[in-house]
């Protein structure tokens, strides 16, 4: 496993998105989740590195993958988890996220695991906890654990993802997944296609490094060694987004036939919860091609890795 303290350059104090992340901390971080994942093969799937710590996840936002894969990362490490829920908490009476998280933070907790509605509401938990925070997704703006697990993923099918093409299709507006695998990915050596209907597709991503846009499906496919179908948010549409959800599907789902545009041997990514048979066919989710699963599978070990990083050996 690579100490965190072994790389050179300012060490990050917390991952709100890729921004002071090097190449080589990024790499080394998925190497130490080869370790992780060694750990979760055991009988014994639990280690001492967090013993004595106390990680509070505090979601504003519902989530199943995310939560749980993030808990039991904290707890394969020995973790003292706390959970905070706010539909459940005093800010359902209208208590301010700062007051909220001092609350917290007088319970002596040593890292927040934060999701919010709100763009940049992980920068703000950083400022007023002091301590290191994950952003677990915030608003539109950013999923950097997701990212993480996707290259991971993608790296495990590949060996490195130097020189890889990774077709992103689907909601690129409203979804924070695209954009934080369009800030790492190319980080890591990949190019990154961002595919939808124009009025999904936000053009200015197209300024990022080793990204491009376009709205045709089968130019975003060709020649990718991975395709990531993107779930479609209609609950965060409140225009006139689309003609159709039929007309939709018809041009935009990933299925077989979609597929067979792209490298022989592609894979099929969705970061979930899916709308089967919309944004992904049945046969594309379940298919030899899928590596759903992997990703949730690859999630916990991702997430420890990201919290030895940020945790140990830090003062």
């Amino acid at each position: 496993m690579t100490p965190a303290t072994s790389l050179t350059g300012p060490r990050p104090r917390h991952l709100l998105d890729f921004q002071g992340w090097t190449p080589e901390r990024l790499n080394a971080l998925l190497d130490n989740a080869d370790t992780m994942a060694q750990v979760l093969d055991r009988p014994v799937k639990k280690v001492p590195a967090l013993q004595g710590l106390t990680v509070c996840t505090a979601f504003f936002e519902n989530s199943t993958r995310t939560r749980t894969s993030f808990e039991l990362a904290a707890r394969r490490m020995s973790a003292d988890v706390m959970t905070f829920a706010a539909g459940s908490s005093s800010v359902s009476k209208g208590e301010s996220l700062r007051d909220t998280m001092e609350v917290l933070t007088a319970y002596k907790v040593d890292a927040y695991i934060v999701r919010h509605h709100a763009a940049g509401a992980a920068h703000l938990v950083a400022r007023y906890s002091g301590k290191p925070v994950i952003n677990a997704g915030d608003g539109r703006r950013a999923h950097p654990t997701q990212a993480l697990l996707d290259a991971y993923t993608i790296r495990q099918e590949y060996g490195s993802l130097e020189g890889k093409r990774v077709a992103i299709i689907g909601d690129v507006r409203h979804s924070r997944v695209a954009r934080s695998n369009a800030e790492l990915l190319p980080k890591l050596g990949a190019e990154v296609v961002l595919c939808g209907p124009a009025t999904l597709l936000p053009r200015d991503l197209a300024a990022l490094p080793g990204v491009t846009v376009t709205s045709d499906p089968r130019e975003a496919v060709r020649g990718a060694h991975a395709v990531m179908a993107l779930r479609l948010q209609q609950e965060r549409m409140n225009g006139g987004f689309l003609a159709s959800l039929q007309e939709y599907a018809d041009t935009y789902q990933v299925n077989e036939a979609l597929m067979q545009h792209a490298e022989s041997g592609a894979i099929v990514l969705h970061p979930g919860p899916m709308n089967r048979d919309l944004e992904i066919s049945s046969d594309a989710a379940d298919g030899k091609r899928s590596r759903i699963l992997k990703q949730v599978e690859n999630g916990q070990a991702v997430r420890m890795s990201v919290l030895y990083h940020l945790l140990v050996g830090r003062e």
